[in-house]
């Protein structure tokens, strides 16, 4: 299925389950070592619940390896890459590290929120990017629409707000206090239904992640700090 438009690599994203998150062309800066070929970029990800029911119904969600979500996107997106001819690229298992929330800028209309996630227009907090898939020829990407960010009209601030251990403030992000809370019996509820700082945010609070999803993101968060 090698296609150089467009429409066909979205298509074809949408057709595994994930959900296409834009596209970019690179500048002649950003042209350098394995990106030295490459003329266009095209994200993929989860927007909202939609992309989660995928990967809940894949093998790897089910195996109880480590990793499932990252397995499960290395495997589609590196199919997507061969039947395209890109290349595939990850925002984990580095290095190279890529930089998935600058190009995710250049990509889409999202903007940092106070607590370090990017926000959508739309979907709010509750997005992802999962990887991309990196084309040496020059696809018609169109401007991304440009919107402001939420954030800047919001007066209440409740997501600095909420955090039961004050974990989020204007100086940063207390690492240890969040870990530490999550791990406590007091830490169930963001366990179950996800980061009460998150949820507090009122854009796209309809797209909120369901329990299963929420869950599962809380203990992938949990287990990447314990690792370091």
């Amino acid at each position: 299925m090698r296609g150089s438009g467009l429409e066909t690599v979205l298509s074809a994203i949408t057709q595994t389950g994930l959900v296409a998150r834009g596209a970019f062309l690179l500048s002649d800066e950003d042209q350098r070592g394995v990106l030295a070929d490459v003329r266009a970029i095209v994200l993929a990800g989860m927007a909202g619940r939609d992309g989660w029911s995928a990967f809940a119904a894949s093998p790897e969600a089910a195996d109880g390896a480590d990793h499932p979500l990252d397995r499960w996107s290395r495997r589609v997106i590196d199919a997507l890459a061969r039947d395209l001819g890109a290349l595939a690229l990850f925002p984990f298992g580095g290095p190279p590290f890529w930089p998935f929330q600058q190009w995710a800028r250049r990509s889409e209309p999202v903007h940092p929120s106070p607590i370090g996630l990017l926000i959508h227009p739309r979907y709010g907090l509750w997005h992802s990017y999962r990887g991309a898939l990196a084309f040496r020829e020059t696809l018609d990407v169109p401007e991304p629409a440009a919107a402001p960010s939420p954030c800047d009209s919001c007066r209440e601030r409740w997501c600095l707000n909420t955090c039961p251990v004050g974990a989020f403030s204007g100086g940063g992000y207390d690492v240890a206090a969040c870990v530490g809370h999550l791990k406590s019996a007091n830490g169930a509820d963001c366990m179950d239904a996800g980061c009460r700082a998150r949820r507090a945010c009122p854009v796209g609070a309809a797209h909120a992640y369901g329990p299963d999803q929420a869950s599962f993101t809380m203990w992938a968060f949990l287990r990447a700090r314990e690792a370091r």
